[in-house]
């Protein structure tokens, strides 16, 4: 494992990442009861996949897809390549189904999340880094859900980071009343009824389509939301705290295998941090990314464009160490710039 030295990264002393104290905007802690009422209410449904009545083949399938359909297309490639760090551009209708996508996973608006990690991107691993794990693990996971944020609890605070969003129409829209907390429930009642139909046309009884229904509820939308919620937080937690560093990038980022498999790529996360903008986490010819490959794919039949290639590449003999990195970051305007912050790692 590569660690970064003392003098690049402020968030290192001695060779040893440096404890935070919790950020300022959460203090006095205050819990934030709309995310804890439906966090708590979730894995406590999740219980419900030990029942084996209400195991299905057809809520597994539903789940298994649901992960890579919702968390790959959804949060991956929609919420986090495509809107926070316009790794690529597409038409209205594919990115607005992308954004629909991500609201399916209940990780709130668009709009919101676009913010929060665009503030972490900003804030890496510093004080006011909305989840750094460097304040404690659980924190960096999860813990900051818990808590209410002066920054980042309501429109007002938090625009600033994306008016590029909020200038289309959509994306104000889902904000009002909170609109986009409809879409995820609609999204669920369509699972249900589809869990209906299908036991009612396999048994032919009220009763079957009734366990079917439940079934598609409990592992096709509960089940499925808590696996990506936890892929989604491995990626601040873990990622930022066991793993090696290709670049010197002024935060704790690493890449990590694990999390790289369990969230379609986006484990490679300091070569992220490195160059925020490439929509290809995986810089070595072993760092595989796939949503990069469906990226590409999307490329090839010429759904989305102007796919933006990483400026930081690894020859597979070459050793460690590059000749440089250049990191692309999002200013309070929420249109991409660049600025020169990382160096090869050795």
């Amino acid at each position: 494992m590569t660690t970064p030295s003392a003098d690049a990264d402020p968030t290192v002393a001695d060779g040893a990442a440096i404890r935070l104290e919790l950020p300022e905007a959460v203090l006095p802690l205050r819990v934030f009861w709309p995310y804890t009422i439906v966090l708590v209410s979730m894995h406590a449904l999740s219980l419900l996949a030990f029942d084996p009545r209400l195991f299905s083949r057809s809520g597994l399938v539903a789940a298994v897809l649901g992960h890579f359909v919702f968390g790959m297309l959804g949060i991956t490639i929609g919420y986090h390549r495509l809107l926070t760090h316009q790794g690529f551009t597409c038409a209205k209708w594919l990115e607005h189904t992308l954004a629909v996508l991500g609201i399916c996973t209940l990780q709130d608006s668009p709009a919101r999340w676009v913010a929060i990690h665009r503030v972490h991107h900003k804030e890496s691993d510093c004080r006011a880094d909305p989840h750094s794990p460097l304040a404690s693990l659980l924190w960096g996971h999860m813990g900051w859900l818990f808590v209410r944020s002066r920054d980042h609890d309501d429109l007002f605070r938090f625009e600033r980071y994306v008016r590029d969003l909020l200038r289309d129409p959509f994306y104000l829209r889902l904000e009002r009343h909170s609109a986009w907390l409809g879409i995820y429930l609609l999204h669920a009642l369509a699972f249900v009824v589809l869990g209906a139909a299908i036991g009612w046309f396999a048994g032919g009884t009220r009763d079957e389509a009734a366990r079917m229904a439940a079934s598609m509820l409990v592992w096709g939308v509960v089940v499925r939301t808590v696996v990506v919620f936890h892929g989604t937080w491995i990626v601040n937690s873990l990622a930022h705290t066991w793993g090696y560093r290709n670049y010197e990038t002024g935060d704790n980022s690493r890449n990590n295998w694990l999390v790289a498999l369990l969230a379609h790529g986006e484990g490679w996360h300091n070569n992220h941090h490195a160059d925020q903008r490439a929509a290809s986490h995986g810089h070595r010819w072993w760092e595989l990314d796939m949503s990069w490959w469906v990226i590409r794919g999307l490329e090839s039949v010429g759904l989305v464009r102007d796919v933006v290639r990483p400026r930081c590449f690894h020859d597979r003999h070459a050793p460690a160490a590059i000749a440089t990195a250049t990191s692309a970051s999002v200013d309070g305007s929420g249109t991409a710039a660049a600025a020169s912050r990382s160096t090869p790692a050795s």
